[in-house]
């Protein structure tokens, strides 16, 4: 079986099938037609409060307010927003679970995960207007003029916008689909807005809280225990919002290069925790890590064993608060930018180092010793500038003097340019030529009605694979979810050069797509063991046989197999160039507002800050 040949077996295109090219109209008409009615319902309930015609907005707010010791353009967003936040974490998480023991959704409306995905992602946008509709009054002197006698917060206007950018997504995964196919992955542009919007709206809601303290003044009550705790838990959501990029690493799906994890971790470690460290002082760093791994630990239990999807792990980051917070106990604390920098440099090193130790333990695929040199490489920059963008978020959050806008815009730009080129270093990879794999499959016991076969694995050439390889390995999902939970995964083990043999059964039957997974230095590639024949896409089965000798083609082909490959590429670069610029409007939009916090707040050195407790700001 040729290359050419193969490809053509487990690719199509999605206009032949009957599925995988969008959403039924009808469910289309249907949500359009919900959205259009709450819309216009929420616009004409703003526009009576704003007009002073009804009273129970104002009034519900100024209630919160007295709860949370804020005004109400604060109060009540917040409680919308961390509603929100925890819905749409438990949504997502359980929507990608369902998605690698599943497979496709039948439509949009047959998932029940997109319905929490919905509201959360409905009401994140619905809190951040809530901020700008309900102030009467100027909200202090950071605040945007909207007409002749209405300002909205900063933080208010900069999560309506990243609830916004993220609701769109969802239309726009539509039309995705229908162009190019189903592109089963986390990193479809389309999917990148959905979850950057919610990620990034974390911010947002600390610029609110602070507009808001500065609002309440010097002579505002002492904060309690239960306000001290939502901001410590912002900076646990600033972590988990951060982490999302990273899940398919997390449940063992991933269809990109292992090198992306190391710096897509020690990025969100260092951005949300120098913060947290700069704003709440000692121990911050941790207790936001512990947060975020009680919150991602709930999510995962109750999607895994409780509703029986795939189990997912995920990064700890108690490492990188360590190191962050040994780094605060030093001299470098007073020059916040250094700190941010030195602590970055911390976390994509020692962190990192602390954090394999958990990712060897317990993930699906470990970090070989020959990782580190190119995962280094891309972390250690990225993190580094992340770090310094952090420490200016905290800056902004404590009243300090930021530098000059030419130094600050500049920082962000080149942090931003240091991801850009990490990514595109890590999306790099290379397909073998005239590689093949011959495989002699011995039957196993069956699980059920579930065919379970056994492999010894002949890689040619025998040196195609160092001898430290990323993983050479099985890899079965979307089987559904009544077996193995939808999920399986052998590391081979090796017995020669190019010679590898299962050590365990894996399942070559029913809805299963079963592949060898080859990923080595910049080499990414499989082979298909058994793929179901799916007629909604015009998919024809690749069946397990005795005996076999299969070509490598490229690891995407199997794992994406709904995804439409004649489309003209130039089409698909227009597409993911358009959500990149959207999504670098929303990192400028985030920008300018911590800079409009901070220059018209008062400001402070550190050297003019009292000793903190533990623990507080």
């Amino acid at each position: 079986m040729t290359v050419e040949s193969l490809q053509s077996s487990v690719t199509f295109v999605a206009a032949q099938g009957t599925e995988g090219g969008g959403a039924a109209l009808n469910e289309i008409i249907g949500l359009s037609v919900g959205g259009l009615v709450i819309g216009v319902a929420l616009l004409w309930i703003g526009y009576l409060h704003r007009m002073r015609k009804i009273t129970w907005l104002h009034n519900l707010g100024e209630w919160t307010g007295r709860k949370f010791n804020r005004p109400a353009w604060v109060a009540l967003p917040i409680a919308l927003f961390i509603t929100t936040i925890i819905s749409a974490l438990f949504g997502f998480i359980w929507d990608v679970s369902l998605h690698i023991g599943n497979g496709r959704d039948s439509g949009p409306l047959a998932n029940p995960a997109h319905y929490f995905i919905l509201f959360g992602l409905f009401i994140l946008f619905v809190a951040g207007c809530t901020a700008c509709v309900l102030p009467y009054d100027k909200p202090g002197p950071s605040a945007v003029r909207i007409t002749r006698h209405w300002y909205a917060p900063v933080g208010g206007i900069l999560m309506a916008g990243c609830g916004l950018y993220a609701l769109i997504g969802f239309p726009l995964d539509d039309v995705w689909h229908r162009i190019f196919g189903q592109d089963v992955t986390l990193w479809g542009p389309t999917h990148l807005m959905l979850i950057g919007g919610a990620g990034f709206s974390t911010l947002t809601a600390l610029f609110l809280e602070h507009e808001g303290r500065r609002a309440v003044g010097e002579d505002k009550p002492k904060d309690g225990p239960g306000i001290k705790f939502i901001q410590y838990l912002a900076f646990g959501g600033i972590v988990i919002g951060l982490s999302v990029f990273q899940v398919e690493f997390d449940f063992g799906v991933m269809q990109f290069r292992q090198v992306f994890e190391p710096m897509l971790i020690a990025a969100a470690g260092a951005f949300a925790l120098v913060a947290a460290r700069i704003m709440l002082g000692r121990g911050a760093a941790i207790i936001a890590a512990i947060l975020a791994l009680a919150l991602r630990g709930i999510v995962a239990v109750i999607v895994g064993p409780v509703l029986g999807a795939p189990i997912n792990w995920f990064a700890l980051y108690l490492g990188a608060a360590v190191v962050v917070e040994l780094i605060a106990l030093t001299p470098l604390f007073k020059k916040p930018l250094l700190f941010g920098l030195v602590a970055g440099l911390g976390v994509a090193t020692i962190g990192l180092w602390l954090e394999s130790f958990w990712i060897d333990a317990v993930y699906r695929y470990s970090w070989p010793t020959s990782i580190w040199p190119e995962a280094l490489a891309m972390a250690v920059p990225v993190a580094a500038l992340v770090g310094v963008c952090g420490a200016m978020v905290g800056m902004v959050l404590t009243n300090q003097k930021l530098p000059s806008r030419a130094i600050g815009i500049g920082i962000v730009t080149l942090a931003v340019i240091a991801i850009g080129g990490a990514t595109a270093n890590g999306l790099r990879y290379d397909v073998p030529q005239n590689a093949t794999a011959s495989f002699t499959m011995t039957e196993a016991p069956p699980i059920g009605d579930q065919r379970m076969m056994t492999a010894d694995i002949r890689i040619n050439p025998p040196d195609l694979v160092s001898e430290d390889p990323n993983w050479v390995s099985v890899l079965g999902w979307q089987g559904g979810l009544d077996n193995q939970r939808g999920i399986f995964v052998d590391q081979l083990e090796k017995v020669g050069p190019g010679h590898y043999v299962s050590t365990q059964p894996m399942p070559v039957s029913g809805s299963w797509k079963t592949l060898l997974r080859l990923h080595d230095g910049r080499t990414l590639a499989a082979v298909p063991i058994y793929l179901h024949g799916d007629p909604g896409i015009g998919a024809p089965e690749v069946p397990a046989e005795a005996s076999m000798t299969r070509p490598f083609v490229s690891e995407i082909t199997i794992l994406q197999r709904e995804r439409s490959t004649d489309i003209p590429q130039s089409l698909w670069l227009i597409g993911c160039l358009t959500v990149l610029a959207g999504t670098l409007i929303m990192i400028a939009g985030l920008t300018w507002g911590a800079g409009r916090l901070n220059k018209n707040e008062p400001t402070k050195s550190v050297s003019d800050r009292q000793p903190e407790p533990s623990g507080q700001a």
